[in-house]
């Protein structure tokens, strides 16, 4: 089915049998049975549906990792001074928090550094190190960033600074020389956690040096910090993420986090921590430091205790966000999406010389959600391009990026499976192009722009207890998509526009049964127009959630799209 907006509809196609199995075995409902056989849940998984599991540390003597706790803590009976270098995204600021929070709480000496984006460039570079050595460091700390830094970690062992990477981006051999490295990648037994952002490691490498120095930080404290860092760096809800995000949301008191409180606050919002405000309130907020000049922001933030710093930053944080909201706004609407359409690649590559760099993650992440394909934005930086990516679940982004690199196809650059970022010279983004479409091709990826939904369910089953159901499997993100239904012959009785930009609408169904709806930021789309403006029925592709509004929950049907 094509639908007003271009995208092409098919339903998911689950074996029957499979479903009344899972019925039959765990007495789940019918909508149940077919997510979870749907998603591909593991037994595990499935375990954590009708029962609550702690999360355990399964990085207990782990080689890595018990040689990393070694390092760092012969370096505090040593008393030695501590540098702590993260990324400038959620990932690395929270990742650099929960270092600042354990050291802090030892009394240790260290300092900590996030790089400015436009002066220091991307992650552990010699240049950067050349700086940060003047402080007399005698470890330095990599956190989300340094797996790609042989020639930066080289400099640091000839002016005889130890070095610890924790990392999760693609890494491949000769690994950087550093005296350990954390990180799953390197394929050293514990590959099987790949899919675990940089803070997560972080969080379990601190919990057992936590224990093995015997400190009295409860760590656990700052387990939203690992869901924020999951979520804002589109690491999969599955697994071992999926427990750290069920026992983090189940545990968390906003009220005894100043910073996320502080942040809740100044929104006006009252209601209890979600996944959706972690990935689009509070992560937006966050990196919009990094995107535009502030990138220690974050860091102090979350890191703090003062409650006038937390105050101020959050401000400032937040009008930093609204500013990068209007020139985001200002770039999407001078592309030209139809043209990209026609062209048909399977992989969006979109140049434009005068997008702040700051920008171009997010505009990569906007493509790819609208095309449902990778997507990559580049941008002129210092005569140089600067470029980002963001990619659909089967498509290893990281992987291409670290071959690019390693075949002087751009200068520099890393990443992971859902995101990258890479520098390259003018002459070579011809070069690049070719190569990255044609690893697409031969990587046998399915990339048919087809997007996909649960099945077809009557306006009837928009009640209570199938929600219920639904909200059995969250909480819903990247590997665990909130579902998408399709309802038939729905009529449009009445709209609103809210904001300038979403839509909402009452439907009512062939059995005069009505629906709340809502459709964002449709204003000036196709969805937006039929909506405003069809008289006929309609089949609406949408989710249903529930909204809260004055203490109130009512369930909401979320328009995805309209198909005629």
């Amino acid at each position: 089915m094509i639908s007003v907006s271009g995208k092409k509809w098919e339903q998911k196609k689950i074996n029957q049998n499979l479903i009344d199995k899972l019925k039959q075995d765990f007495n789940f409902s019918d909508i149940l049975s077919r997510l979870i056989i749907s998603r591909k849940f593991e037994d595990d998984e499935i375990a954590t549906i009708n029962t609550d599991l702690d999360l355990n540390n399964v990085f207990l003597n782990n080689e890595d990792f018990n040689k990393s706790i070694k390092l760092v803590v012969d370096c505090i009976n040593n008393n030695e001074k501590i540098c702590i270098l993260g990324d400038y995204d959620v990932d690395g600021s929270a990742a650099t928090s929960l270092f600042v929070k354990f050291l802090e709480s030892i009394n240790h000496t260290f300092f900590y550094y996030i790089p400015d984006r436009e002066i220091d460039g991307y992650g552990a570079t010699k240049k950067l190190f050349q700086k940060l050595i003047l402080e007399k460091p005698r470890l330095i700390i990599m956190v989300d960033c340094g797996s790609t830094s042989n020639e930066a970690i080289d400099f640091l062992n000839k002016n005889e600074i130890k070095s610890l990477i924790i990392d999760h981006h693609e890494i491949n051999k000769p690994f950087p020389s550093a005296n350990s490295i954390i990180n799953p990648k390197k394929d050293n037994g514990y590959k099987e956690y790949d899919y675990l952002c940089a803070t997560a490691l972080t969080y379990f490498f601190l919990d057992l040096l936590i224990k093995e120095i015997k400190s009295e930080i409860e760590i656990s404290d700052y387990l939203i910090y690992v869901l924020l860092a999951t979520v804002c760096d589109v690491m999969p809800l599955r697994k071992l993420n999926r427990l750290i995000a069920l026992n983090a949301l189940k545990n968390f008191d906003i009220k005894k986090n100043l910073p996320l409180n502080t942040l809740f606050e100044l929104n006006e919002k009252k209601s209890k921590i979600t996944i959706n405000d972690l990935g689009f309130l509070i992560g937006p907020i966050l990196n919009a430091g990094g995107r535009l000049g502030k990138s220690q922001y974050a860091t102090e933030l979350l890191s703090s205790n003062n409650s006038q710093i937390i105050k101020d930053r959050s401000k400032y944080l937040i009008k930093l966000n609204d500013k990068r909201k209007e020139i985001e706004t200002l770039v999407l609407n001078e592309i030209d999406f139809q043209k990209i359409e026609k062209e048909n690649k399977n992989i969006i590559i979109y140049y434009n010389p005068n997008i702040n760099e700051g920008l171009i993650g997010i505009i990569a992440a906007r493509l790819k959600d609208y095309y449902n394909k990778p997507s990559i934005v580049i941008t002129s930086s210092n005569q140089l391009l600067k470029g980002s990516a963001r990619s659909v679940y089967n498509y290893n982004i990281g992987r291409v990026i670290k071959n690019s690199l390693d075949l002087d196809i751009i200068i520099g650059g890393g990443g992971h499976n859902m995101a990258a970022g890479f520098t390259l010279k003018n002459e070579n983004l011809k070069n690049f192009e070719k190569y990255i479409l044609e690893d697409f091709f031969e990587s046998n990826t399915i990339n048919n722009n087809t997007f996909l939904y649960e099945s077809e369910i009557s306006s009837l089953a928009f009640n209570q207890d199938f929600y219920d159901s639904i909200k059995k499997l969250e909480p819903f993100g990247t590997g665990n998509l909130i579902p998408t239904f399709l309802l038939r012959d729905l009529k449009i009785i009445k709209t609103t526009v809210l904001n300038k930009k979403h839509i909402s609408i009452i439907l009512k169904s062939k059995t005069g049964f009505s629906i709340k709806s809502i459709s964002f930021n449709s204003i000036n789309t196709r969805v937006g127009e039929y909506l405003m403006s069809y008289k006929n029925n309609i089949n609406i592709i949408g989710q249903i959630n529930e909204n809260i509004w004055n203490n109130k929950k009512t369930l909401q049907l979320t328009i995805r799209d309209l198909i005629l």
